[in-house]
């Protein structure tokens, strides 16, 4: 890490930014836009005495920061993009809460752990394309789902569904949306055609049992392709399927379990794809009946499986060669 002279906090939200400079004591406030942030430079240079550089940190919200990040990373800038919770733990007990309050608290967390703390880097435009086109055919997919559970209730209690307005709008806006949804899903096909190193991988990954278009694309866009983590067991603890102990002493003794904090949808993924893989790969299925002869929960044999997938995947890319099947082959 290099030597910083400065640690800048930056609490964004969706309008404003509130800066605070750790080693001076000094905040403001500036317009999230790209006038803002050259202001926000120009206002930090003025405490550089010399060309050390200067750190900034803020934490990862979504749309509201990527546009400070491709900034940051456009004009060469160190920034780190943190999760908030370990900010927020790190700081202790904080009983004021406000955007200078947290702009000061994330300016602490940087300077602090600045030796540590490496440079974020935002995703190229083709994975931030796929990640646009993912999470709007997931709220597709999810508004789609509440429509048809409303449509089920009302021709339950109708006596003449087919004639009731509401059962009309209600089935038109669901083929308005199927159709909205296919659409996303060509344009996701057309985006890894265009990107052959995408593409590649997502033919990679597909060759696996269970391991469908959404789930391929959510690990190639979750993964930076593949780049983001050096190995599946990261991934599984990003995904919340990997078990940690749980013990103290002589009398704290828990089973392993996974943590809480994870990224949910990815999980949720791998369990279907898990129950899909136990169903079609023979090999998958022997090995879930197996763990569950020897006693162990169904979920926890889920889970093993779960674990084998992502296993799989990582070594399909890391060889660059389809997934084979050898069970067929055995003798």
């Amino acid at each position: 890490m290099k030597n910083y002279q400065l640690a800048v906090g930056i609490d964004v939200s969706k309008k404003t930014l509130d800066v605070f400079i750790h080693n001076h004591s000094k905040h403001r406030v500036f317009d999230n836009t790209r006038s803002g942030y050259l202001s926000l430079v120009k206002w930090v240079g003025k405490f550089s005495e010399n060309e050390k550089p200067i750190l900034y940190c803020f934490e990862h919200t979504g749309n509201y920061s990527l546009k400070l990040a491709i900034f940051m990373q456009t004009n060469g800038l160190d920034y780190v993009q943190e999760n908030p919770i370990v900010i927020k733990r790190s700081s202790g007990l904080v009983r004021t809460k406000s955007d200078r309050v947290d702009a000061q608290m994330i300016a602490r967390y940087a300077w602090l752990h600045r030796e540590e703390l490496e440079c974020s880097s935002i995703r190229d435009e083709a994975l931030l394309e796929l990640g646009r086109l993912l999470s709007l055919r997931d709220q597709l997919v999810r508004n789609r789902t509440g429509l048809m559970g409303t449509l089920e209730e009302l021709t339950g209690l109708l006596s003449s569904p087919s004639t009731d307005i509401s059962c009309k709008s209600l089935k038109h806006t669901i083929a308005y949306l199927s159709k909205q949804i296919l659409k996303l899903e060509k344009q996701i096909d057309q985006l890894l055609k265009r990107e052959e190193e995408l593409g590649k991988n997502y033919k990679l990954l597909t060759s696996l049992k269970g391991v469908g278009r959404i789930l391929a694309c959510q690990l190639i866009y979750h993964t930076c392709n593949f780049a983001r983590f050096s190995s599946w067991r990261q991934f599984s603890s990003y995904c919340g399927t990997a078990p940690f102990e749980h013990s103290s002493g002589t009398s704290v003794f828990k089973r392993a379990k996974s943590h809480p904090m994870s990224d949910r949808k990815m999980k949720s993924l791998l369990s279907m794809a898990s129950v899909s893989a136990i169903q079609h790969d023979g090999e998958l299925r022997e090995y879930y009946q197996r763990k569950v002869a020897e006693g162990k929960p169904k979920m926890v044999a889920l889970n093993n499986v779960r674990n084998k997938l992502l296993s799989r995947a990582f070594a399909v890319i890391k060889r660059g060669t389809p997934y084979v099947d050898l069970c067929k082959y055995a003798a």
